[in-house]
This record gives C-alpha cells, structure tokens and sequence, in this order.
C-alpha cells in the first residue's frame, strides 16, 4: 500500500487482538503494513493468532504479548517491552472488553466493577502508558473500540453500557489534554457485529429478526466493516479528526 493509508512500518499494538473484531482490526492495520503486536490473557490462543501471522506477513512484522490491561504495573511494563523490543509505538487500538449480561436488579456489584475495568479503565491505562511515550515523539493514533451501547441502552447489560458511553468520552478527554502533542485520539463505534462472541444471537430467531428490522442496512455488520474505518483512523489521512466517535453500524443509531 502506499499514499495517505500506508502503515508501512508503524508499530501498532491491538488489545484483545487473538480473536473477532480485535484480530480483524489487527488484520487490516498489517494488510496496511503496519507492524503488529497482538494481545491477550489466553495464551494458547495467542499464540495461535501470532503464528497464523507471522506465516501470513513474515516473523519481522508480528509481536505478541500477553499481559493484563487492567492492571497498571503489566500494561507499563508491556508498553515499555514494545517500545523496547518493537519499535516505538505508533498506533494503539483499545479493543480489550467482555460482556455480562444480567437484569439491573440482579448485577453483583463485582461483576459492574468487572465490566467497568475491563471495558474503560483498561483504555485509560492502556493509553496514557502509550501516550506517554508518543507525546515526546509529537505523533500517535489512539483507537478506542466503542460500540453503539455508547449512545443507546437495552435490558441486561447495564455495565456494558456505561463502560462504552464512558469510552467515548475518554475519548473526548484524551484529546482535551493530547491533541496539541500530536495524538489523534477517537473511536469505533461498531454495532451489532457477528461473531463468535454474538453467535448465539445471531441464533436467537426473535433477536435476529429485530436487528433486521432495526438496522438501515437490513444486516448485521462483519468485521470486515471495520477494516476501512480502523485503517483511516490510524493513517495520516486522519491527522485533524480528533475525539470524534465514528459509529459504524449499518445506520442503526440514526433512525426510531
């Protein structure tokens, strides 16, 4: 690849990149050309994706690491092992998140707090590590993976969806204090994606049959879709886009 979309030796890092939209993120900055370092806590599965891509764009390209980004003391040490060993950070994807659903009523006050760290105090730790070595270098793109839950809520997932709300304005305050530095940070907002982890939904014949009818686009989104935007996000082409959430779900927040 080549003009404003070329990664072309730009390290980037994608947490909980071993499977479903952060492996397809991660895929689409390395098509790019980026330098990848994929991340997660299940090791095996890690190391499944680091072979399959470092078979598909050579071991000089692909790193992987496995710490835990709700835990500050891992991810310093994980961002500094990059810098170190990688090269310096120049793109970084907050994707890392997990689900729980369960009616209000009846959420454990651990599980809220589980969801929580995991969905939004992972992207504030994992990002200002890798701000603080981006903003004396004047250059950086901070990704955080959002989710339309930002701007609607259903029934169930409560802590989900004020850990994606909380994203966007992360999101926001990151470029309130990163901006004049040269970092362009902003968001994906993806909607309603199949993958593994929604499989079961796509399943479900009602809540099928809903997100047909309440989607522009009359489809559920692919991790495909996310390519383009992620690719955009992370290249020159975006230099004056900051803070901005960028939904990407067939239409589906635009419409009653």
């Amino acid at each position: 690849m080549s003009g404003v979309f070329d990664l072309t030796g730009r390290v980037a890092l994608v947490t909980g990149s071993s499977r479903g939209i952060g492996r397809s993120i991660a895929t689409a900055l390395a098509d790019a050309g980026a330098t990848i370092v994929l991340n997660g806590l299940d090791e095996a599965r890690l190391a499944a994706a680091t072979e399959e891509f470092a078979g598909r764009y050579g071991a000089d390209r692909i790193a992987a690491r496995a710490f835990d980004v709700t835990d500050d003391a891992a991810v310093t040490a994980g961002i500094a092992w990059i810098e170190e060993t990688v090269g310096p950070l120049r793109i970084l994807v907050n994707n890392a998140g997990v689900q729980h659903r369960v009616p209000m009523l009846d959420l454990a006050v651990e599980d809220w707090e589980r969801v929580i760290r995991t969905d939004l105090t992972s992207a504030f730790l994992v990002g200002r590590a890798a701000a603080a070595h981006m903003i004396p270098r004047g250059a950086g793109k901070i990704i955080n993976v959002a989710s339309v839950q930002a701007d609607l809520a259903r029934p169930t997932i409560a802590a989900y969806t004020a850990a994606k709300g909380g994203i966007r304005n992360l999101t926001r305050a990151m470029t309130a204090e990163w901006a004049a530095s040269g970092i362009q940070a902003n968001a994906i907002a993806p909607g309603y994606i199949h993958t593994e982890m929604t499989q079961n939904l796509v399943d479900d014949e009602t809540f099928n049959t809903w997100i047909l009818g309440r989607t522009p686009a009359a489809r559920w989104g692919t991790v495909e879709d996310l390519a383009g935007p992620a690719v955009w996000l992370a290249s020159d082409g975006s230099d004056y886009v900051n803070g901005q959430t960028i939904f990407v779900d067939g239409g589906m927040t635009v419409v009653v």
